[in-house]
């Protein structure tokens, strides 16, 4: 029996794709093992979003070559895409996927060779439909992840993604509808809808529909107790989309928006749709909509141009936004992009400094979102595994705050709680689940 390892880097949809691998895999009658094993064949679902995540798939295919050098390795996702020649030389790879290919690997295993490399990489700017394997299971997760769109139209100075993933694509709405029965059916009491830019879905296909339409359509048919949003384009929360969110009772209170910079100047160089005044404006109409809302922001540090005057724009923003957590990272330069020929490049070790000053202000930001919850009620999800460091049953509240819960036993486990909150631990809260007379 051929024993097959996996590793993923990046986002979600990645990850959406790596659980689609396993389990054609696994119907293929390869055995799954974990990827610090001894295994045949060697996946890595790479990313090349920055710099760090090229070397850190570059890492593991080494990492897997040591384990087994005799093993064979597959690299695919956005690096095997866009870089083929990077990860070819390295050593044990035996074919390289781009991401139009990936849903082949299961059948194109048993036709490669010690002879002969194999890169299956085309272009993918021409893909016009969101395929891919369906997924029934997630290991080790509780909450489920559905893939509904794919690629993106944006083509931001800085991102690399839409030469990797091609252009803005969705997933037709009965095959959605048809995914969330399945998972659904698998047990899943949450399924998180992802994209690459998930607020554009519906706009591409015949049938033309939008993310609300489809939020609507999935509430309606009560297939699942809740739904999460992943990362959405702030112009794309439109007033009708804040009003659906206040008014479910299935879409999870929780939103996570990307930033990356409240300077204006640095906003156009960028090539991102929107000032910051706009921006501040969603996010207090949010706000005013749905008061506990958690809102999360991506911000980058660093892109060229960003001087001590732009930085300290940036900075003071964010600390008068009522958001609740940060997601903080470099600006890494990418071939092809347009922002790789912009002057004002910022230093290495700088961009070290600011991100750990936004980090501060991002850990004090969530203490006092998770304060304003001390004595609520909150609704969590816990999870099948107990946390490592108090040994305590543990999940997420709809609105996204990590939960330990002092009274929880195994029973609770995949089941949505009402817990009390009790009193907050670094950037989680401790609370109790409310003891019900049965």
């Amino acid at each position: 029996m051929t024993k097959v390892a996996l590793a993923t880097l990046g986002c979600k949809v990645n990850q959406y794709e790596s659980a689609g691998l396993i389990e054609a895999l696994k119907k293929k009658g390869f055995i799954h093992v974990p990827f610090n094993t001894s295994a045949d064949i060697y996946i890595v679902n790479t990313c090349t979003v920055t710099g760090k995540t090229d070397y850190q798939s570059r890492q593991l295919i080494r990492r897997a070559h040591r384990i087994n050098p005799s093993a064979s390795i597959i690299a695919t996702g956005c690096y095997a895409q866009v870089a083929s020649g990077d990860l070819a030389v390295l050593p044990g790879v035996r074919a390289i996927v781009g991401t139009e290919h990936k849903e082949n690997i299961p059948d194109m295993i048993h036709t490669m060779t010690d002879v002969e490399q194999q890169i299956i990489v085309s272009d993918i700017g021409s893909k016009k439909k969101c395929t891919g394997l369906t997924v029934s299971e997630f290991l080790g997760h509780t909450r489920a992840f559905l893939k509904i769109q794919d690629g993106c139209d944006a083509f931001c100075s800085y991102c690399i993604i839409p030469y990797a993933r091609g252009r803005s694509r969705s997933l037709p709405e009965e095959e959605v509808m048809k995914q969330i029965e399945t998972l659904s059916g698998s047990g899943y009491r949450e399924i998180v809808l992802t994209g690459i830019h998930l607020g554009n879905y519906g706009h591409d296909l015949s049938q033309q529909t939008s993310l609300l339409n489809l939020l609507e359509k999935i509430e309606q048919s009560q297939a699942v107790e809740r739904l999460r949003l992943s990362s959405i384009e702030p112009m794309e929360v439109t007033d009708e989309l804040i009003d659906y969110m206040k008014a479910s009772q299935t879409i999870c209170r929780h939103i996570h928006i990307p930033l990356q910079c409240g300077d204006d100047a640095v906003l156009q160089l960028m090539n991102r749709n929107y000032t910051a005044d706009r921006f501040r404006e969603r996010i207090e109409t949010i706000m005013d909509a749905i008061p506990e809302i958690a809102i999360g922001i991506d911000v980058m540090v660093g892109f060229p141009g960003e001087g001590e005057r732009e930085f300290n724009n940036t900075r003071t923003f964010i600390e008068r936004l009522p958001v609740a957590y940060l997601h903080v990272f470099p600006y890494s330069q990418r071939p092809g992009t347009a922002a790789l020929t912009l002057q004002g490049q910022v230093r290495e070790s700088l961009k070290k400094e600011r991100g750990k000053l936004l980090r501060d202000i991002g850990k004090k930001k969530r203490m006092d979102y998770n304060a304003k919850f001390i004595g609520k009620e909150l609704s969590v999800l816990v999870e099948d595994t107990k946390d490592r460091e108090t040994g305590l049953m543990k999940g997420f509240s709809d609105n996204y705050i990590p939960v330990l819960i002092s009274n929880g036993n195994r029973s609770m486990a995949n089941h949505i709680v009402t817990i009390v909150a009790d009193n907050t631990e670094g950037g989680k809260i401790r609370g109790h689940k409310i003891e019900t007379s049965e």
